[in-house]
């Protein structure tokens, strides 16, 4: 036990070291309704940082019990990476978000048919926004009402969007509200017959992406599977339990970690670069 003792010193300072940082970092003043639990309304407590003091403490255990001092470095990484390594990638969130664009252009367009001005339009349409886009047209409605001008309201609401889709709907609607034409219903209708077929085409992409990933994530849980009942059995794993045997196998985990970033970076897909908004002002100053 006394190789120990420095190992949980170490956690311990770790653990110290943590909170901390969390205790001297800025955080806005966020109004929480009055029901809410507890574990998720802790100040600065979020999920991430719940993951790493219970991989931390797990580790501590684990070496407290087993000797396998380089469970307190391995188990916490664990924790936090391989649920964002083997989860979904954000192109099926952005997929959801641009099937809750098609949607609510199509509807914006089938209200200003029957004859209402761009900017009640907008606010009519808050109320049957699709749940992935309503906290931006939310925002947008708000700073309609707030006496913003139609032009720097949608501009932000491409920001908030962030995404070339949003950049061409905004844009659209900016066109609308300079020219306060009638055709804009109809622009706006093939709009989202563009973003549908761009919605299936980009679907079918996920699905195939989506193959390598299950497999990665069935290779992982056995190997997860394999490596306990390995350390179960005692004779097996015993050349590692040497200082030098935990960094190698240290070494082979990291390696296995880095092909788990590599094979989700191929799979990830470029986005088309934005050219509305704030934030595309930036990058094109770049």
């Amino acid at each position: 036990m006394t190789p120990l003792i420095p190992a949980l010193g170490g956690a311990l300072v770790v653990g110290g070291l943590l909170a901390v940082v969390l205790g001297l970092k800025p955080r806005p003043i966020v109004v929480r309704p009055p029901r809410r639990r507890l574990l998720r309304s802790g100040p600065g407590f979020d999920r991430t940082v719940w993951s790493v003091v219970g991989g931390l403490v797990g580790g501590v255990v684990i070496a407290l019990l087993t000797g396998w001092v380089v469970a307190i470095l391995i188990l916490p990484v664990a924790v936090v990476g391989l649920p964002r390594l083997l989860s979904k990638s954000a192109d099926a969130q952005r997929i959801g978000a641009l099937e809750a664009m098609e949607e609510w252009t199509r509807s914006l367009s089938g209200v200003l048919t029957a004859g209402v001005g761009l900017e009640q339009a907008l606010v009519a349409t808050a109320r049957s926004t699709p749940t992935a886009i309503q906290p931006q047209v939310a925002r947008l409605v708000a700073r309609l009402r707030a006496r913003w001008t139609t032009e720097a309201a949608l501009r932000a609401f491409a920001d908030d969007l962030n995404d070339i889709t949003g950049d061409l709907i905004a844009a659209n609607l900016i066109l609308g509200a300079r020219r306060r034409g009638s055709g804009l219903a109809a622009v706006l209708e093939g709009l989202a017959e563009s973003v549908a077929a761009d919605v299936r085409a980009r679907r079918q992409i996920e699905a195939d992406r989506a193959k390598p990933r299950a497999t990665a994530r069935w290779v992982t849980i056995i190997t997860i599977v394999v490596l306990v009942v390995l350390f179960a059995s005692g004779g097996y794993v015993d050349p590692y339990r040497s200082p030098t045997g935990q960094i190698v196998l240290a070494g082979l985990l990291t390696a296995y970690a880095g092909v788990l970033v590599w094979m989700r970076r191929m799979a990830r897909g470029e986005q088309p670069a934005r050219f509305i908004g704030h934030q595309a002002r930036r990058e094109a100053a770049r």
